[in-house]
């Protein structure tokens, strides 16, 4: 990996990715305006779909892994993990997409980002996990960011709830991707999980009044989020979380909202003052919290062991 660890490339991707993400908020509210969501993510993860695909199919070639092992892409776990990656992400893409019909894309950032501090308290209840004092800062930090970022007051509406439904299954999805990345070779395993949300999202667009085709006015925002806001943002999300901790790739994502101002200002004209640049600097600091290591420690604790690319 040259001078970069894998726990510094997990980090680097998964920041790429966050940033991605942050421009699909506006981009999504205005699909909403002439799209369902059932159709709008069938039509999305058809795209990703049909783009990872082939790499169900040439997994011995594109992965070195020994064909006696039992993660590869014919095997039952390979499929359970996918089915049950599939169904959190089909839940968080369906609540956020409904949420943003009601809300603004800033405010439905910052609720979306409490799965900061979701994965943490999670963690805490469920397996009794330790946090660290100072990671904790980071979460009340990053928390506070996106307060001052994204909120805008007022009275809560239908589209907030939704998009609390939203942080909560997206907190699922990051700790269940922690146990399952590791298990399978990541481009195949990405191609799965897309699979199952364009089989879920079709047959929530057949229930909710049948399959259409999309305007073509809408093609342009169908490609962009099918590709690069689906296919290679779960791609690598996928490989980041191999080596990086779901707290401190919830504490990452946490620079969602900063991207999400930044797009909503140039295609939405919703503005950021001086609070809003004042947030994006407490998540910055977040991050750099997070990343600090404690004595006697050479890597974060809690981080995915690493593993090769080539896996």
């Amino acid at each position: 990996m040259g001078g970069m660890s894998r726990h510094a490339l997990g980090l680097v991707l998964l920041i790429f990715v966050t940033a991605i993400w942050g421009s699909t908020f506006a981009i999504v509210k205005s699909a909403t305006e002439t799209l369902s969501p059932a159709t709008l993510i069938a039509w999305r993860f058809t795209i990703a779909a049909l783009v990872l695909l082939p790499f169900l199919f040439s997994w011995p070639r594109v992965f070195r892994r020994d064909r006696r092992r039992t993660d590869t892409p014919k095997s039952a776990l390979f499929w359970k993990d996918g089915l049950l990656l599939g169904s959190w992400l089909i839940i968080g893409y369906a609540t956020q997409t409904i949420g943003l019909q009601t809300t603004s894309a800033n405010r439905a950032a910052f609720i979306t980002g409490l799965n900061v501090v979701m994965v943490p308290l999670w963690l805490a209840i469920t397996a009794g996990a330790p946090l660290r004092l100072r990671l904790w800062g980071a979460v009340v930090l990053a928390l506070l960011g996106i307060g001052l970022l994204s909120w805008e007051g007022g009275a809560l509406v239908i589209g907030d709830l939704w998009a609390f439904g939203c942080a909560l299954s997206y907190a699922g999805y990051i700790l269940a991707l922690e146990k399952a990345a590791p298990r399978h070779p990541p481009l195949a395993f990405t191609a799965a999980q897309v699979i199952v949300v364009a089989l879920f999202g079709w047959l929530w667009a057949l229930l909710a009044g049948g399959v259409s085709l999309a305007p073509a006015s809408t093609w342009g925002a169908l490609i962009y989020l099918g590709l690069a806001a689906t296919a290679v943002t779960t791609l690598l999300q996928t490989l980041g979380q191999r080596w990086v901790s779901a707290t401190e790739a919830a504490i990452i994502y946490a620079l969602e909202p900063v991207a999400a101002s930044i797009f909503s200002f140039f295609l939405l004209r919703e503005t950021v003052g001086a609070r809003g640049f004042a947030g994006g600097a407490l998540v910055v600091a977040a991050m750099i919290l997070s990343q600090l290591p404690e004595r006697g420690r050479k890597s974060p604790p809690g981080a995915v062991g690493e593993r090769g690319l080539a896996e």
